[in-house]
């Protein structure tokens, strides 16, 4: 027996769907939803399909904006040499939330993946490699340190190498407050070969 009407379960199986939505917070979300006035619940669909239809890539870094170039790009103020390379616009924000960085971004928008048949023209290299020609001095390459942002990583080293840029990773190890007992070999490795000195 059915718990709910059609459009009820149709709800909650469309919120489901989103990427971290279980079976129970889709229907508190459904019965939110029902439960508010017309006028905020039409004016989250407007948004959603404002966004939807208004969002698109950057031109330059691929980021996602609603403008030609994203603010980032678009920004004197940066320093249009230093290019650091990340996965996605989620990594680009946690960089950006540190606020040391001063200069651009390109994303990928996915790592080379031969296992899920993701290959390099599957993500944005092509137009990372154009980018580089122009006044580039520095690409830092800031990839997760899983075995496909290593695999990207080092496939994107050796296609610079042959330019004269300078390239260079992002340090990876230790947290901070973390338990060497707990952290895996690799990680331990990378916090010694990545050591600085005091």
């Amino acid at each position: 027996m059915e718990l709910y009407s059609d459009k009820i379960n149709k709800l909650i199986e469309e919120l489901s769907a989103l990427p971290g939505i279980g079976a129970k917070s889709a229907a508190r979300l459904a019965f939110y939803l029902i439960n508010e006035p017309e006028e905020h619940v039409k004016r989250l669909t407007d948004t959603l399909l404002d966004a939807k239809q208004s969002i698109h890539y950057c031109k330059e870094c691929y980021t996602l904006t609603d403008q030609e170039l994203c603010p980032i790009c678009a920004s004197e103020k940066r320093d249009h040499s230093t290019i650091m390379v990340v996965e996605t616009t989620r990594d680009l924000a946690a960089y950006e939330r540190t606020g040391k960085f001063e200069g651009v971004y390109h994303v990928l928008h996915g790592a080379i993946s031969p296992m899920l048949g993701i290959g390099p023209s599957d993500i944005k290299l092509k137009e990372l490699m154009r980018r580089l020609e122009g006044d580039v001095n520095e690409v830092i390459i800031a990839t997760n340190s899983s075995l496909e942002g290593e695999t990207t990583a080092m496939y994107i080293s050796k296609l610079i190498k042959p330019t004269g840029i300078k390239c260079s990773r992002i340090a990876s190890g230790v947290p901070v407050g973390g338990d060497l007992e707990n952290v895996d070999e690799v990680t331990l490795l990378r916090a010694l070969e990545g050591r600085t000195e005091l």
